[in-house]
């Protein structure tokens, strides 16, 4: 019985290690680490413009 257990056990470790099957668990993964970019991507976005255009007034007084 424990040999075959060990076996069993052994084929569903290597099943899990090697397999390419998109579960569940991968798509809850996912699902957490997508939703703070979606909803800070918007404010980074504004972020970057705002220093952009405040870096380009700062370098045209900086000419003057």
């Amino acid at each position: 019985m424990s040999e075959r257990w060990e076996t069993k056990k052994e084929i569903r470790k290597n099943r899990r290690k090697y397999s390419n099957r998109y579960t569940f668990g991968d798509f809850i993964f996912e699902i957490f680490f997508w939703i703070p970019e979606l909803l800070f991507l918007p404010f980074r976005m504004i972020f970057w413009l705002v220093r952009g255009v405040g870096r380009l007034i700062w370098n045209l007084f900086d000419g003057i």
